[in-house]
């Protein structure tokens, strides 16, 4: 018996022999020259249309044009965060819930969590925009944009987290036990402490998901990225450049967070034990 340090990724997904090699080879050349033609043809069209002209772009050697912008992007951080600390604490007691003893907070949890991961995070916004304030729920527009996302993200942690508990060996929680500790104290010192290092490279994931969600949060006219960027179209009538501008830091930010996925999920080799 030998023993090899590989990734779940690794034990997941064989690597593709040489016939697939060539197919995957020929596949990617083909979608590569298809979306080099659709980008000439993009392109071409903005060109016609005179959305690449140099005063759309000018906007951008501006100062205050990135201040602005920077606003945004810190109201869309800010938004993401306190979203991410909430999701994850409805998330945990959903997760609680879900795995309780008692079958009603079982059955409520199961649902209330199939809910939020049915429902769409822009319904979620409606209810908290439209219809809360009819029942005398007014919040500020930071709350009913962060409330929605935090709302339909929680079901999905908490499923996150009811993985990993599960994947810690039930032989630690025999031998905690037979030591003494009570059901509570070996859940929170020795199994979800486990279970939460095991999934930290999909909660990262789940707060990218979250911060595309802010996106949203122009419904409830609160000052995000994308709130801001809109505000720049209305006055400059520079749709592609404030756009292509927006998501680029969207691109940005979502690829540092997913390299720091990677990065945790690397230090986090599993072993595959292979039986010869």
């Amino acid at each position: 018996m030998s023993t090899a340090n590989v990734s779940i990724r690794d034990i997941l997904y064989e690597a593709p022999g040489p016939k697939t090699r060539r197919y995957i080879a020929v596949a990617t050349v083909i979608s590569l020259i298809a979306l080099t033609a659709l980008l000439v043809v993009i392109v071409r069209q903005f060109y016609i249309t005179g959305q690449l002209s140099a005063k759309y772009w000018s906007i951008f050697t501006r100062y205050t044009t990135w201040r602005f912008l920077g606003r945004g992007l810190a109201g869309t951080v800010k938004v993401a965060l306190m979203s991410s600390v909430v999701t994850f604490a409805a998330g945990l007691l959903l997760m609680l819930g879900r795995i309780s003893r008692s079958r009603i907070l079982r059955g409520l949890s199961t649902v209330l969590i199939e809910i939020t991961r049915g429902i769409p995070t822009l319904l979620f916004i409606y209810f908290f925009f439209l219809l809360a304030p009819q029942f005398g729920l007014k919040l500020p527009a930071f709350w009913k944009i962060v409330l929605p996302v935090s709302i339909s993200a929680a079901g999905v942690v908490a499923e996150v987290l009811r993985s990993g508990v599960n994947a810690v060996p039930k032989g630690q929680t025999e031998a905690a036990v037979s030591l003494g500790m009570r059901s509570g104290s070996v859940f929170f010192k020795i199994v979800f402490p486990q279970g939460f290092r095991y999934v930290i490279p999909a909660l990262i994931a789940e707060i990218v998901i979250v911060l595309k969600d802010t996106t949203f949060a122009y419904v409830v006219n609160y000052a995000d990225l994308m709130q801001n960027a809109k505000v720049l179209i209305s006055n400059y009538d520079a749709l592609l450049s404030v756009y292509l501008v927006a998501a680029v830091i969207y691109i940005i930010i979502n690829y540092l967070l997913n390299k720091l996925s990677v990065a945790i999920a690397g230090r986090r080799k599993v072993s595959a034990v292979t039986v010869k």
